[in-house]
């Protein structure tokens, strides 16, 4: 979903290192990927929560082999390639939550990241993923691209991206650290690239993320507790943690974010207040 600058790293560094380096064998069901892309790391998480045999591709931004632009013309990661039925070519999905949905469906029944059995449950975690999709990752990008050129104030769009996360965190169960409570599922999955990097905020931009400390805002202390125990889990996840390249590559590669002069699809339909790609 994005580009990045020549001078980064075009390959996964850290834990991710590892991982990918891990699954580079020759596999049939293939993700290609980008180690700074928010929307590869959903399902990276995917297939590693699932424990399915995978191949990791990293992709070059500058230099796309004719074999991925034959599965995405578009050269948008990710992309999973999906095996053909007895050695037919290739199949192709793209599109972050289709990915982790048709992974989910697919693969491990016994590690199911939407409810099985209960059509009204699956439902309700389709509405809060969509809430992630369509207003907390735009209010995200509003408030990292802020500049003081804006037509908003960087105090706006903090609130903004507050109001929608208090919408989500008021849905959550409250039994467990999870959305669903106990057990995890793709609803935080799919927020979890974004609050992994809500450290960028807070290094970028004046004021920071915002988002209250314990004991400091009685009004809503209720659900930033909610919100403090729900991130520290997801943050902590090995999942998570293992589809992380080391920070300083993010701060590097989110600079143009921050300056407001990223040419990404993302970061183009932020700037003209569309929804995003």
């Amino acid at each position: 979903m994005a580009s990045v600058d020549t001078s980064l790293p075009t390959k996964p560094t850290g834990a991710a290192e590892a991982l990918a380096s891990a699954h580079e064998s020759e596999h049939p069901l293939k993700l290609y990927g980008g180690w700074f892309c928010p929307f590869v790391q959903r399902a990276w998480i995917v297939l590693h929560e699932k424990g399915i045999p995978h191949q990791y591709v990293e992709i070059n931004p500058y230099r796309k082999a004719p074999e991925f632009l034959a599965l995405n013309p578009r050269g948008l990661v990710p992309t999973l390639a999906v095996p053909g039925d007895e050695g037919k070519e290739q199949k192709p999905l793209y599109e972050s939550a289709v990915i982790c949905e048709y992974l989910d469906e697919a693969y491990g029944d016994e590690t199911p990241l939407l409810p099985r059995g209960n059509a009204y449950e699956r439902a309700r975690c389709r509405l809060w993923i969509d809430h992630v999709g369509s207003k907390i990752v735009p209010a995200f990008y509003k408030l990292l691209q802020h500049t003081p050129a804006k037509e908003y104030t960087i105090d706006e769009a903090r609130a903004n991206l507050h109001s929608q996360i208090k919408t989500f965190v008021k849905e959550m169960d409250a039994g467990g650290p999870w959305f669903l409570g106990e057990r995890l599922s793709l609803v935080d999955v799919m927020l979890a690239p974004w609050a992994k990097r809500l450290f960028l905020i807070d290094h970028y931009k004046p004021g920071g993320v915002g988002i209250p400390t314990e004991g400091t805002n009685t009004e809503d202390e209720e659900v930033w507790k909610r919100w403090r125990v729900w991130f520290d889990a997801i943050t902590s996840r090995d999942s998570v943690k293992d589809t992380w390249s080391a920070d300083e590559m993010y701060i590097k590669a989110y600079k143009r974010y921050a300056d407001d002069t990223t040419q990404s699809e993302v970061g183009r339909a932020t700037r003209k207040g569309e929804r995003l790609p």
